[in-house]
């Protein structure tokens, strides 16, 4: 029998504006995501005084957080990967003084869960950054942002130093290339350029926090994550193979940097062609050699390239604009489904990094259905993360360095791309529609107990 480590992390995955709710309460300020309230591809939108959106409310959990705590202990989880929202802590990003009710919140939050034995992983910018930045900075296009954020870092650091060790700086940071404002803080049409200048800024920014933490959290660790999106060459044609290698590079070029401290030849070739400058300080090339500790990302799907024009216009709907995998069966999104390519991923990036790895996303998002007496039976979930767990477990045999595992959503959630509860990841449900219906009550579904199981047997129950 294959083993996982016995200081394996078991657990589960939630953003703060997917979950919490309260968007106004306790002095908390707006956020992109709330100014995006059909999700990270939606339409930004002025809010006005009593105008509502799914994510005001989400599932209430910043009210109802010792309840799904509980929960989480009964399955027995290690760890619970959180995210902090900046802008409870600093409501419009710029402000010297943070906000008292908003560092609170986050303290009884982590006592609650030292209380059930469960390590916090804490994310400090998950998919959201203060619109005040975006108004009255220009987001991360602007260098000033930089110093907001490790100000933003050093202090959650400073008050969290005891209860929290396990810290990431920006969620799935690849993902700027796709959705720049969600990203960066920059409009959807912005050029090539500007986004990567931007991103440049949040890749200091993201050393400087890795500073920061080891200077202020005794036995503290800091990883980055990644958006893990593994291609494929379509056909064995050499030129196939070789845009696969270039579309992996493009969001491994992240880890690279925050992994090694320079960026990589490859990337600077790439600049050179598409007539992109980067403004690289000098303070910036030393703030950059503070490196991670570890690496983090999520895995649900992968996709195939090809420099088949043709077949990449069909594509082109897709978020990551990837072709379809003939081999491959897909999910109800259309998202295929590859617990193979976790294992092949895990260890191409040990491979590349010789760094711990940490899955902290990884489900199944479906539409799930209340049986008459109250019981939800998503053996689809179970199949898929049972599937992608032997695959894990595989890659561990292989020499892979794995610290844990947190599945994406183990209680519904307002899903990131869409805003909507349709589309459902959770191992607990909670009664309420994509329009906002429903009592938010909690059960149990089926995979609740198959989770359980696995966790208590540390892996020994997948079959």
């Amino acid at each position: 029998m294959k083993a996982f480590p016995t200081s394996f992390l078991w657990g589960g995955a939630i953003a703060a504006n997917q979950v919490e709710g309260a968007w106004r309460e306790d002095g908390k300020g707006l956020s992109t995501s709330d100014v995006q309230p059909k999700g990270v591809f939606g339409e930004v939108v002025e809010r006005v005084e009593g105008d509502s959106a799914l994510k005001d409310v989400a599932i209430d959990f910043y009210h109802r957080y010792p309840q799904d705590i509980a929960l989480f202990a009964e399955m027995g989880f290690s760890c619970l990967r959180v995210s902090i929202a900046w802008t409870r802590i600093f409501p419009n990003g710029d402000e010297s003084t943070p906000n008292e009710a908003g560092l609170a919140f986050y303290d009884r939050m982590f006592d609650e869960l030292a209380k059930h034995g469960i390590t916090p992983l804490v994310t400090l910018s998950h998919y959201e950054m203060p619109w005040g930045l975006v108004t009255a900075y220009g987001g991360w296009g602007n260098r000033k942002t930089i110093e907001f954020f490790e100000h933003y870092a050093r202090t959650v650091f400073t008050r969290y130093a005891s209860k929290v060790k396990l810290w990431l700086t920006f969620n799935e940071i690849n993902m700027s290339l796709h959705a720049p404002l969600t990203g960066v803080g920059l409009a959807e049409n912005s050029s090539k350029g500007d986004v990567y200048q931007a991103i440049h800024h949040q890749l200091v920014a993201s050393a400087l926090a890795v500073k920061a933490c080891h200077e202020i959290v005794a036995d503290g660790k800091i990883g980055n994550m990644l958006l893990g999106g593994l291609m494929y060459p379509l056909t064995c044609k050499p030129e196939d193979v070789l845009e696969a290698l270039q579309q992996n590079r493009s969001w491994q070029f992240f880890g690279d940097v925050q992994c090694r401290g320079v960026y990589p030849g490859y990337m600077l070739r790439y600049f050179r062609d598409n007539g992109i400058a980067i403004e690289i300080t000098d303070a910036d090339r030393e703030a950059l050699k503070s490196t991670v500790d570890f690496i983090s990302f999520s895995y649900y799907m992968s996709g195939c390239v090809t420099t088949n024009e043709e077949l990449n216009q069909k594509a082109r709907g897709n978020i990551l604009s990837m072709v379809q995998n003939p081999h491959l069966q897909s999910s109800e999104w259309g998202w295929q489904i590859d617990p193979l390519g976790l294992r092949t991923l895990l260890n191409m990036l040990w491979d590349r990094w010789q760094k711990p790895l940490f899955i902290v996303e990884n489900g199944l998002g479906a539409k799930d259905k209340v049986e008459a007496d109250g019981s939800i039976n998503d053996d689809y979930r179970i199949a898929y993360l049972n599937d992608h767990l032997l695959q894990m477990r595989e890659a561990i045999d292989d020499g892979v360095e794995m610290m844990g595992y947190t599945s994406w959503g183990p209680i519904d959630l307002v899903s990131a791309s869409k805003a909507e509860m349709s589309k459902r990841y959770g191992f607990i449900y909670v009664d309420r529609d994509d329009d906002g219906n429903g009592t938010l009550a909690r059960s149990r579904k089926k995979s609740f107990y198959w989770y359980r199981d696995v966790i208590a047997s540390n892996g020994e129950s997948l079959k």
